[in-house]
């Protein structure tokens, strides 16, 4: 998948954003902040190819002699990852807590085997080829932070002050923000799944929460007085965005809430959210069989299933759902008696 120079963008004095044209899964934003001396990356892209777009177009934007020397990893999902191997030489950060959720994850060669040779008419197969089979981690090894910290971490990037912020759970169990209060920006990583009007966005999809977790990191991201907030998936957002996006995660935890107290499964509830259509602009709804599971698990200590486990449940309401829209398109002729 190519991505052109058109989707790398200024939005601030030395910060320019990459963003994906498309929505889906595996498809996230990234960040490079330049200087007369340095640069970093925040979060790279899935695969080798696209992060090789992304380094071309980095390398346009950096001063004669400069190198892109830090990545800062957002957390530890692979499309916010694995990118880095294009960079070799170059220090990659995350938080003490992401190393748990890469160890979590398939490696990517195995997650590449996993999609080529999955069976394309079972639920799970069928799904990950649709969604993932356009990524191509073949020849991709793993990549592992150098350096972990918890708590706050400042860096420098030239003149530019960095300032990283670990966070308690939410989207998965290693989140952390970026503040770059000259910019008066924020890098969310994946606390935020965004959508406007203009570019509406896909349902979000966390692993570890509880959500209300994740509202707090949106808040957290708010009160550092930021006007720009990158988020890990969908378009740049203001002020007024972040608050809508709290918005969905407050109706989103409400409803795990009510269903769990009323005796409802999990997968269950999960349908029965889908089936409220709040917010019918959003993609891939069948990502909140994730959300709701996670919220259920802080409620009822149940245990976490593994990766392949939690993702068959995707696949199975995906394909309810693909078929259930077939059904309304063409519904069956009523027998004549």
């Amino acid at each position: 998948m190519t991505i052109n120079r058109a989707n790398v963008s200024a939005i601030a004095e030395d910060l320019y954003v990459w963003l994906p044209p498309k929505r889906g899964w595996g498809l996230a934003n990234c960040g490079l902040l330049v200087s007369e001396t340095t640069a970093l990356w925040i979060d790279t892209p899935y695969d080798r190819s696209m992060a090789g777009e992304f380094l071309a177009a980095s390398r346009r934007l950096l001063p004669a002699g400069v190198e892109i020397d830090r990545v800062v990893v957002t957390h530890a999902n692979g499309d916010h990852l694995w990118g880095a191997g294009v960079l070799p030489d170059a220090e990659v950060i995350a938080t003490r807590e992401a190393l748990e959720h890469i160890h979590w994850e398939p490696t990517p060669q195995q997650q590449h085997a996993l999609v080529a040779n999955s069976d394309p008419d079972s639920p799970l197969g069928g799904y990950l080829r649709e969604h993932f089979g356009r990524f191509d981690w073949s020849g991709a090894d793993p990549v592992h932070p150098d350096t972990v910290f918890t708590g706050e971490l400042e860096l420098r990037v030239g003149r530019h002050p960095v300032q990283i912020t670990s966070l308690p759970a939410a989207h998965t169990g290693g989140d952390l923000m970026v503040h770059l209060p000259h910019q008066r920006a924020v890098f969310t990583g994946d606390v935020i799944f965004s959508s406007t009007p203009e570019q509406p966005g896909d349902h979000p999809s966390h692993w570890a929460g509880p959500l209300e977790n994740v509202i707090g990191a949106c808040e957290r991201a708010l009160a550092t007085g930021a006007e720009i907030f990158v988020p890990g998936h969908g378009p740049v957002l203001d002020r007024a965005g972040v608050r809508e996006h709290i918005g969905y995660l407050a109706y989103v935890r409400d409803r795990a809430h009510a269903l769990h107290a009323a005796g409802i499964p999990a997968l269950d509830a999960a349908r029965r959210v889908i089936a409220e259509q709040r917010h019918p602009e959003l993609g891939l709804p069948e990502r909140l069989v994730l959300t709701v599971a996670a919220e259920y698990r802080h409620l009822d200590g149940s245990p976490a299933p593994g990766a392949l486990e939690a993702m068959g449940q995707v696949a199975l309401v995906a394909r309810e759902l693909a078929e259930d829209a077939a059904a309304a398109r063409f519904p069956r002729p009523h027998a004549r008696s």
